[in-house]
């Protein structure tokens, strides 16, 4: 066996002392208690997946009743635990009650070493064989709340968009850690589903994670799980997102808000590949492929003692920066056809089209909301339309800054290459500063720099 735990309760100190030498060889931990009494504190202590209990501790009282109680009270606590009745006083009526109580075998003293480990070890698979199908039955609840989301696509043609998905195909094999980055509302999980989509774990889930939605107080339950009576509220056991995308995908969102002190915790479920719910000792192992998104600047992070060196080289293996709509050029008009599509058959008003004006309105703005941006306002422009032909003024978008109004008059990429300069110049030629000052990585401003021919 030695992969079980077992707890032994006897008043009868020889016999414990017999059983420890006979049975310790055969269990991962053994426990025993003389005072059975102690039996719900030990239980609190440690998963046990097999009692063996004595049916009478008292001198003089051979009625079995006192078994009997303490069998009802460890049921109580762990219905799946497999208890087996030990005693010198048996008769068939002893056994039915035992049995009805809920006891899986019956054992008399003196015991027979070899039908004892035979006993032991059938009571020990039932318990683990109940174990797996409550955790199968538990990971379904799970799953349910996984699946069945809106298909969602990823829309576009642009070289910077194809740029992006040909790294996605290149990286979706293997099982490398994945950080994806940029701005809010670029499309993120979009780029999350398509590694699962082609990665070889596409037959199982993937799981999502909001890290900016998980409270503090809430995260290790979410992430990890936790047992019946772990706390207050936790009146069923359940499992974390970990174990929910077992064999699957984790996809980490905006990780980068993730407080310091509990990015120590992800990081040794990372590394150490299982996990442990709350209220239970025992660690459970998760085989899952781990991608995470931020809109922030990590490495800035580092330097800034809010997040962990050793958490960001194990999440980016390889990073995936996915560009702003503003750099997408006519993927603008792409997405907003598709949008206009979509909402024009949610909203029961079909033949809607975008004219020319419009078209030129959408592609002169800069999206500073991005794709999530474009996609709210179409819809607003779908639902306020008196018209099948939708005008600039159907579509309202944020108040033009002095800025947005300069770049009108010139080109994005001319703004964007004053911006460069106007940063390098502030910090004396420093490129690593200039950078920070722009939000972006030193390659990027590299990159930039060379396109333009600085």
């Amino acid at each position: 066996m030695a992969k079980g735990n077992l707890l032994i309760v006897d008043d009868n100190k020889s016999i414990l002392s017999a059983l420890e030498i006979l049975l310790s060889p055969e269990f991962q931990t053994l426990t025993t208690l003389s005072d059975p009494n102690q039996i719900p504190t030990e239980l609190r202590k440690r998963d046990y997946n097999l009692v063996v209990l004595d049916m009478n501790f008292n001198a003089g009282i051979n009625t079995g009743n006192e078994g009997i109680y303490w069998l009802g009270r460890i049921k109580e606590t762990n219905p799946e635990i497999s208890v087996v009745m030990i005693t010198a006083y048996g008769d068939v009526e002893l056994t039915v009650k035992a049995l009805k109580a809920g006891a899986t075998d019956f054992v008399l003293k003196p015991w027979d070493n070899a039908k004892l480990m035979a006993t032991l070890k059938s009571a020990l698979q039932l318990n683990l064989s109940k174990m797996e199908v409550s955790q199968l039955k538990e990971k379904e609840k799970g799953l349910k709340n996984e699946i069945n989301r809106e298909q969602k696509f990823i829309v576009g043609s642009s070289p910077q968009l194809m740029h992006v998905l040909n790294l996605v195909r290149k990286v979706a094999k293997t099982d490398a850690n994945v950080l994806i980055t940029g701005e809010n509302g670029t499309g993120k999980e979009l780029i999350a589903q398509e590694i699962h989509r082609l990665s070889n774990r596409s037959n199982e889930i993937l799981v999502s994670v909001d890290m900016g939605a998980v409270t503090e107080t809430l995260f290790e339950s979410e992430l990890f799980g936790h047992v019946k009576g772990a706390f207050t509220d936790a009146r069923e056991s359940r499992p974390g997102k970990f174990e929910v995308a077992d064999k699957g995908s984790l996809f980490l969102d905006e990780i980068g808000n993730l407080s310091f002190h509990l990015q120590a915790k992800l990081l040794a479920a990372i590394q150490n590949r299982q996990i442990s719910r709350i209220g239970s000792n025992q660690t459970v192992p998760v085989d899952i492929r781990l991608i995470c998104a931020t809109n922030k600047n990590l490495e800035s992070m580092v330097r800034d003692g809010l997040f962990r060196e050793d958490l960001l080289y194990r999440i980016n293996t390889i990073q995936i920066e996915v560009p702003p709509l503003r750099d997408r050029g006519n993927d603008v008009l792409v997405l907003a056809d598709f949008f206009l599509q979509k909402y024009a058959s949610k909203y029961n008003k079909p033949g809607l089209k975008i004219n020319q004006l419009a078209q030129e309105k959408l592609l002169k703005y800069s999206w500073p909301g991005n794709i999530r941006e474009l996609q709210h306002t179409v819809e607003k422009a779908v639902i306020l339309s008196e018209n099948n032909i939708l005008k600039p003024e159907d579509f309202f978008m944020r108040p033009v800054s002095s800025v947005q109004n300069h770049a009108t008059e010139t080109t994005l990429e001319e703004m964007e290459k004053r911006m460069i300069n106007r940063a390098i110049e502030k910090n004396n030629g420093n490129l690593s500063a200039a950078a920070e000052q722009l939000g972006i990585t030193r390659q990027t401003l590299y990159n930039k720099m060379k396109r333009f021919g600085q």
